[in-house]
C-alpha cells in the first residue's frame, strides 16, 4: 500500500497537491456522496476540473485577492471543493459551524470581514440575510441547494452551479490569472481560518498556513500509514480543525477518499454501507453507541443476552491483547474466534465499525470502560491530543502502545514540555500562525520561541513516555482541605453510564464536591416504555424518583472508584440533581463541539449551586431557553436534590492491591 510521502516532500499547497492527485490518482474516488439514496462518486481528475471551473468564476465575479469566504454547510463534496477553489482564486476559506445561530454567524463574519459566502441551502441564506445589517461587507451569497429561493431578491445570491458554468465559459480570460496565483501561492500562505469553540469567551480566528495543514497531514497520515485506498467518513462539522485536518489535508496528501452522508439523520446507515477504513469520532459518539448498543440488549432474548455477556467478557479479557500483538494462548484465541463469529464480528457491522482498521476519538477524555469496549471488540481504536492551534495532531497513540488513561507519544515532528505549574506546552510543524486581528492572545498563547501553551494540565508519564492529561489547567483546582480537584475526570466516569449524557462537577475550593446531571433522553425513556412508565416531558421524566434512585446508584458507583485513588478520592460526589433541560449550545451552555462552558453555567445556574451547597432538599429555578425555530422562552422547575453514598478513601497499600 502507498502510504503517505515524508514531511516537508511535494507539493506545498492544496491546489497543487489537488493538481498532483488528478494527475497521478485521477481515476480514483475522491468524494462519495450519498444523494436520494444513491451514491454518487467524483474522482480526483473530475474533482480538479469543478475546482478550476469554480476558481475561474469567483474571479469573473469580481472575488478580491485575499478576501475572507464564509463556507456555511453539512459534509458536501461541492463546499470541500470549494475552500480550494477559493485559494485557487486568491481567497481565504473561513468555514462556520451550520447549526449556529445567527448571531453566532455575524460575529464570525464581522470579525474576518468575509466578503462572499457560499452556503448549503435555504436555511443558511436566510439565516445570512437576517443579520445583513451587522455584515456590511458580505456582498454576496452562493447557494448549493436552489429549492425555497425562487422568489428571493437574487441581486445579492447566486447559484453554486451558475458560477461553476461561468468559470467554463469565460475560462479563457482568467485561465492566466487562475495559473498566476495557484504557482504564486506558497507554503507560508494561509490556507485556512478557523475559529475556536470559545470555551471561555469570544471565539478567535486561527490563521493557519498551507505549511501548517500539509506538513502536519503527512507526518500524521505516515504515523498510520494511510494511503489512496483508505475511506474516511466526513460528518463532523466543517468548521471544525478536525474536519478540516482529515477530510482536506490527509485526503489530498494521501489521495484517500471522503465520504460524505445525506444527512445527520441517515448517518449510522450511511456508514454501515460505505465501510470507511479510517475513522473519528469525539467520546460523545462512542458513548452514544454504546447507549445504543445496551438498549438493544436490554430488549434481546434472554439467549442473545447470555451469549453477549459470556462473550463480552472473552472480550475483555483477551481483545485488546489481541489488537497489541501480545501472547493469547490458543484456547484463549479459540474462544475469542467463536465471539467474534456470534458476536463482535455482527455488532461492529451494525454499527459500521467492520472495516475500520484506524480509529481515533479527541476533544475530551473518553471514559476508560468505554475505551476498552470497542478495543475489547477488536476495533483499533486509540486517542489523540490536538488543538486548533496545533492543526490537530500534537500527540498519537502508535499501534501496540495503546493505554485508555494516555493520549500517546508525540506526534512526528512535536515536540513537548510540561511548565512549572504543570501546563502542556508543544511546538510543532503545525503551530498557527497568528490569531486573526489579536495580537496581544497571540502573544500570550505562543512565545518568541514557538511554544505554546495548550491550558491542559498534564504530564509525561517516565516509564512510557506518554502524555497524561489531567484536565483543563484553569479547571484544576484544590479542595478546601488541599487536595486535587479534577472535574473533568470526575465528569468522564460518570458519563460512561448510558442513562447520563452530560455532567458538571463543583468543588474548588470547597469542603465537597456536588453535580448537575443531564439524562440521556433515548436510554431513559427506553427503560420508561419497557417499563410502563409515562412522561409528558423530558422535565418530567428526569425528575421521576426512579430515575433519580438510578442516577444516585451510578454516582455511588463512581464514588466507589474514586475512593480507590488517593490523589483524587477528595472528588467524590455529596449531592446532585438533575436539571430540568439538556445543557443546549443554542442556550450559551455547550461550544457547537459540545463541550462545557463552565463559567456560564456557573452565572446561569448559581441558585442550584447555592442550593446544593445550602444543605436544601429542594431548590426552585427559572431559565431562559432557546428554541429550535429561534424563539425565547423560560421553563421553570422545582428540583429535588439527592444525597450520595460515598466511601472512605483507600490506604495506599489497599489502593495497590
Amino acid at each position: 500500500m502507498t502510504t503517505a510521502a515524508h514531511a516537508g516532500d511535494g507539493p506545498d499547497t492544496l491546489a497543487k497537491l489537488l493538481a498532483h492527485n488528478a494527475a497521478v490518482h485521477g481515476d480514483r474516488p475522491a468524494y462519495r456522496e450519498k444523494e436520494f439514496g444513491i451514491w454518487q462518486t467524483d474522482t480526483w481528475a473530475g474533482s480538479a476540473e469543478k475546482v478550476r471551473a469554480l476558481g475561474l468564476g469567483l474571479l469573473a465575479t469580481g472575488l478580491r485577492r485575499h478576501a475572507h469566504v464564509a463556507i456555511i454547510g453539512s459534509n458536501r463534496p461541492d463546499l470541500y471543493r470549494a475552500m480550494v477553489a477559493v485559494q485557487c482564486a486568491g481567497g481565504i476559506p473561513v468555514p462556520l459551524y451550520q447549526d449556529a445561530v445567527a448571531e453566532e454567524m455575524a460575529y464570525v463574519l464581522g470579525h474576518c470581514g468575509a466578503e462572499l459566502a457560499i452556503v448549503e441551502d435555504q436555511e443558511q441564506v436566510d439565516k445570512l440575510l437576517s443579520i445583513s445589517d451587522q455584515t456590511p461587507a458580505l456582498q454576496g451569497i452562493l447557494y448549493l441547494d436552489p429549492r425555497g429561493l425562487r422568489k428571493y431578491d437574487h441581486s445579492r445570491l447566486r447559484a453554486f452551479h451558475e458560477v461553476e458554468e461561468l468559470g467554463r465559459q469565460h475560462a479563457a480570460e482568467h485561465a492566466a490569472v487562475l495559473d498566476a496565483i495557484i504557482s504564486g501561492t506558497t507554503g507560508r500562505d494561509t490556507c485556512v481560518m478557523l475559529y475556536t469553540s470559545g470555551t471561555t469567551g469570544k471565539p478567535k480566528g486561527v490563521v493557519l498556513s498551507h505549511d501548517n495543514i500539509i506538513r502536519t497531514a503527512r507526518a500524521s497520515a505516515e504515523f498510520d500509514h494511510l494511503g489512496p485506498r483508505d475511506s474516511v467518513l466526513a460528518y463532523l462539522p466543517m468548521a471544525w480543525v478536525g474536519d478540516f485536518i482529515f477530510s482536506m489535508g490527509q485526503a489530498y496528501c494521501t489521495g484517500f477518499c471522503v465520504c460524505c452522508p445525506e444527512s445527520a439523520e441517515t448517518m449510522q446507515a450511511d456508514m454501515r454501507e460505505i465501510g470507511p477504513s479510517y475513522f473519528f469520532a469525539p467520546p460523545r459518539f462512542f458513548e452514544g453507541l454504546l447507549t445504543s448498543v445496551t438498549i438493544r440488549m436490554e430488549d434481546a432474548g434472554a439467549l442473545k443476552k447470555r451469549l453477549f455477556r459470556h462473550y463480552m467478557a472473552v472480550a475483555r479479557r483477551v481483545g485488546p491483547a489481541l489488537l497489541d500483538g501480545r501472547p493469547v494462548s490458543l484456547a484463549d484465541r479459540l474462544r475469542y474466534r467463536l465471539g467474534a463469529l456470534l458476536v463482535y464480528e455482527p455488532l461492529k457491522n451494525a454499527l459500521g465499525l467492520s472495516r475500520v482498521r484506524v480509529g481515533y476519538t479527541a476533544g475530551e477524555a473518553i471514559g476508560p470502560e468505554i475505551f476498552d469496549f470497542y478495543r475489547a471488540l477488536g476495533i483499533n481504536l486509540k486517542q489523540l491530543y490536538g488543538q486548533t492551534e496545533a492543526s490537530v495532531f500534537i500527540t498519537q497513540q502508535p499501534d501496540g502502545e495503546v493505554h485508555a488513561d494516555t493520549v500517546g507519544v508525540p506526534s512526528p515532528g512535536v515536540e513537548l514540555r510540561i511548565g512549572e505549574n504543570g501546563e502542556v506546552y508543544y511546538r510543532s510543524p503545525g503551530t498557527f500562525v497568528e490569531y486573526y486581528h489579536n495580537p496581544q492572545s497571540t502573544a500570550d498563547t505562543k512565545d518568541a520561541h514557538g511554544w505554546v501553551a495548550t491550558g491542559d494540565a498534564g504530564f509525561i508519564e517516565p516509564e512510557t513516555g506518554h502524555l497524561r492529561i489531567i484536565d483543563r489547567a484553569k479547571d484544576v483546582g484544590k479542595m478546601a482541605e488541599g487536595s486535587l480537584f479534577a472535574p473533568k475526570y470526575v465528569e468522564n466516569k460518570l458519563k460512561f453510564f448510558p442513562d447520563i449524557l452530560e455532567a458538571v462537577v463543583f468543588g474548588n475550593g470547597r469542603a465537597e464536591c456536588t453535580a448537575f446531571l443531564n439524562i440521556d433522553l433515548g436510554a431513559v425513556g427506553n427503560w420508561a416504555e419497557r417499563n410502563n412508565i409515562a412522561y409528558a416531558s423530558y422535565q418530567e421524566l428526569a425528575g421521576h424518583p426512579r430515575v433519580l434512585e438510578t442516577l444516585a446508584a451510578h454516582v455511588a458507583e463512581v464514588n466507589r472508584s474514586l475512593a480507590a485513588d488517593p490523589m483524587l478520592s477528595a472528588c467524590q460526589v455529596h449531592r446532585f440533581l438533575v436539571l430540568h433541560k439538556e445543557l443546549d449550545a443554542d442556550d450559551g451552555e455547550l461550544t457547537r463541539t459540545r463541550k462545557v462552558r463552565r463559567r456560564i453555567i456557573e452565572e446561569r445556574y448559581a441558585v442550584l449551586i447555592e442550593g446544593l451547597y445550602s444543605g436544601a432538599h429542594r431548590v426552585f429555578v427559572e431559565t431562559a431557553v432557546t428554541y429550535e425555530d429561534g424563539r425565547q422562552g423560560t421553563i421553570s422547575a422545582t428540583l429535588e436534590i439527592r444525597e450520595a453514598k460515598t466511601f472512605p478513601v483507600a490506604s495506599p497499600g489497599r489502593a495497590a492491591a
